[in-house]
């Protein structure tokens, strides 16, 4: 009897996909391969899966809070370090950049060297420049330092997965995904709260400074509870690191400043062009290669390919559709920004309750089906908002669009990750989570810079009713985005399948079964 990973990697009929979840490939630094069992690797642990849990869910929490956390202080930063409003946009573009075009090198690098002491270094690195940002004497070197967290982030990020991948044990991983997430996605949809809150209340520089005991209390547990693993063991892709990091910058260049200095602004243009043909020749050379940093044969697998789409279409619908509903609360219907985070926790905290249950859930009837449900129900609610959003429309109209749309974040987040991390083998699940990553930063980006294009050719800021006329058509647009991720998710091989594969399986001869396995 095979596990169900084996059953989906069966479906692919390619011996080289072939790995186990049960009996997961450990491949040293120099190479050599070797197999343990699920419990022998959890008495090789030095804290146990609630430690790994703890630490990775935190580091999570610092790096994805980061995103939007400065957009509710800009004001405030401007007064006391001044600089022009494009000054203040890089202090967000300066951490989406670095931060999406690093994530898979930076998944890459704990492959390699060790995921664990790569964990360590970007601990260490987001801290560190946290610390700066906070103590920053002006605009520009509060830009820099936000480009180096961005850098720390993209370190820590995807190894949060594979360090807790590896920490717990199969049966339970759902559950632990969904706490992963709905810790993370709290991170990202309340960042606008957290950071009007201590602007508001304090001052913007601990915005910065909150993350600072944070990750001094991390290096230490990290250091002496997580395990540590490699992955491939195979060399550093030079070519492909440059073609991939290369390509995403001018991508994401592009659309983080394509708002703000037009779409056919001449750095913004060959950002886009360049950022797309140099993504083009990655794909073509990592086709070829030998080692690649991301292998392209991940993507015949439909359940890699679909749950890959599905995150970054729903990432632009998510970040975009906060990005202007956090501005409607406070500068149309007059909230603090205390206030307005108040008001949008029914969405936002709601991954805090459900995400959990969505993990367990998912562990017993498959990723698929609760994964196209969350991002329907995303979609339904995002739509509903779209029908009661005026210029003085009361809260109580909006609450069940922002239950509804909560209650479908949450049930995406913790399926997903499992649907990531078990499409690929053991070895390969660290590039995989910075794919996912990565592909999740660039979905953030489109969906801020397409949604306020949106905005801008139908509304604008001058007034209320403006500002409505604008949002609603912005609103359709991450409704229909979501949507289609929500179809992308359909996609993915359901356990009826799984369960043709394995009775498949149980005919095939042992000797079969462990050679596809190597």
């Amino acid at each position: 009897m095979i596990n169900n990973y084996q059953r989906r990697n069966l479906e692919t009929n390619d011996p080289s996909e072939l790995s186990t979840a049960d009996r997961n490939p450990c491949i040293t630094p120099g190479g050599a391969m070797t197999h343990h069992t699920d419990q022998n690797a959890r008495t090789t642990l030095k804290g146990g899966a609630g430690w790994a849990l703890v630490i990775t869910s935190v580091a999570g929490f610092m790096a994805s809070l980061d995103n939007l956390v400065v957009t509710t202080a800009l004001p405030s930063i401007r007064k006391d370090l001044g600089g022009a409003l494009h000054d203040l946009e890089w202090t967000v573009s300066a951490y989406t950049l670095t931060f999406a075009v690093l994530l898979m090198f930076g998944a890459a690098l704990g492959d390699r060297f060790g995921r664990r002491r790569l964990f360590l270094v970007g601990i260490t690195i987001f801290t560190g420049a946290s610390a700066a940002a906070a103590l920053a004497p002006g605009i520009n070197s509060l830009i820099a330092a936000r480009a180096v967290q961005g850098v720390g982030a993209a370190i820590m990020m995807p190894l949060t997965l594979t360090l807790l991948t590896a920490a717990v044990p199969v049966a339970k991983r759902g559950m632990a995904y969904g706490i992963w997430g709905a810790v993370n996605g709290l991170a990202v949809a309340s960042g606008p709260l957290i950071g009007g809150s201590l602007t508001e209340h304090i001052s913007w520089q601990w915005i910065f400074w909150l993350n600072v005991p944070l990750g001094l209390v991390l290096l230490p547990l990290a250091r002496l509870r997580l395990a540590e693993s490699y992955g491939t063991g195979a060399p550093l892709d030079i070519p492909g690191t440059l073609l991939a990091s290369g390509g995403l910058f001018g991508i994401v260049y592009g659309l983080v400043r394509g708002p703000a200095d037009g779409w056919t602004g001449r750095l913004v243009l060959a950002g886009l062009f360049t950022g797309g043909a140099m993504l083009v020749g990655f794909v073509l050379y990592s086709a070829r290669a030998k080692n690649p940093m991301l292998p392209m044969r991940l993507f015949r697998s439909r359940a890699f390919s679909g749950i890959n789409a599905a995150s970054m279409l729903m990432f632009l619908g998510m970040f975009g559709s906060i990005f202007l509903l956090s501005q409607y609360m406070q500068g149309v219907l007059g909230y603090s920004p205390t206030e307005a985070g108040l008001r949008m926790l029914p969405w936002t905290g709601m991954p805090m309750l459900v995400a959990p249950i969505a993990g367990i859930l998912s562990d017993r009837v498959g990723g698929r089906p609760v994964v196209a449900t969350g991002l329907f129900l995303q979609a339904a609610g995002l739509a509903y908002l779209t029908s009661v959003i005026t210029v003085d429309a009361s809260y109580g109209a909006q609450l069940p669009g922002l239950i509804i749309s909560g209650i479908g974040m949450a049930l995406f987040f913790a399926p997903a990750s499992n649907l990531v991390m078990s499409s690929v083998r053991a070895s390969e699940q660290g590039i995989a989570s910075g794919a996912n990553n990565a592909l999740r930063e660039v979905g953030g980006a489109l969906g801020i810079a397409v949604m306020a294009s949106v905005f801008s050719a139908q509304g604008g800021y001058e007034t209320g009713q403006t500002f409505v006329d604008g949002l609603r058509p912005a609103l359709v647009t991450g409704a229909t985005v979501v949507a289609l991720a929500g179809v992308a998710a359909l996609l993915i091989p359901g356990r009826r399948r799984d369960g043709k594969a394995a009775r498949v399986a149980e005919q095939l001869p042992e000797p079969v079964l462990e050679t596809a396995r190597h």
